[in-house]
């Protein structure tokens, strides 16, 4: 024996009769919608922090080496610019030695007359701390330094650079070379600046 079909309107008048019914239906569909945006919102929200994430790593590490490769540069043709740009390029502990010492070693800069190129080799960001607003980063860095007289030298070294974040950007508060062979070196807070220091 066939049952007859059930018009939609005889549906719709049952969930109009019975409003516990209604309520279901309606916090069914809810239910489902919410879970469906959910996925959707917590997997967007992830793809957006690690784009975010690998976005602020990129722009660290560019900031860093260019940084690195401020403090291995300078003229002393134009040692006060050079020094300027030092100033520029850190904050802290470093930035205050820089001040502090800035007019003995110009005049030994000038004394010597060396011009002190870099090229950053390679570099990568060794730590980033994005709550606390810190950073490490060693470079692979060639030295090019033509002094007074005699021929020009060059030569590799590794430098490890601690970053601050500041409200001008990122900035180096310590730079000191890498000892060779070491493993995992540390840089001292109150690191000077060697790499371009007079040669000899």
């Amino acid at each position: 024996m066939k049952h007859p079909l059930r018009h939609p309107l005889t549906a719709a008048r049952r969930l109009s009769r019975d409003p516990v019914l209604a309520v279901a239906a309606v916090l069914a569909v809810a239910a489902a919608v919410f879970a469906a945006w959910s996925g959707w919102a917590w997997h967007s929200a992830a793809q957006s922090a690690t784009a975010a994430l690998a976005q602020t790593r990129d722009q660290v590490l560019q900031t860093g080496e260019q940084e690195v490769q401020n403090f291995s540069t300078l003229d002393y043709r134009h040692v006060s610019q050079g020094l300027a740009l030092w100033e520029q390029s850190s904050t802290g502990p470093l930035r205050a030695q820089i001040i502090a010492g800035s007019a003995q070693f110009e005049k030994q800069v000038e004394q010597a007359k060396t011009i002190t190129t870099a090229e950053i080799l390679d570099a990568a960001l060794v730590t980033l701390n994005i709550h606390a607003g810190t950073a490490s980063i060693i470079a692979a860095v060639q030295l090019n330094v033509i002094p007074a007289t005699g021929s020009a030298v060059s030569k590799q070294t590794r430098l490890e650079g601690q970053l601050t974040r500041t409200a001008s950007g990122w900035k180096l508060t310590a730079l000191s070379q890498v000892p060779v062979g070491s493993a995992t070196p540390a840089a001292s807070p109150s690191a000077t600046p060697t790499p371009t220091a007079p040669a000899g």
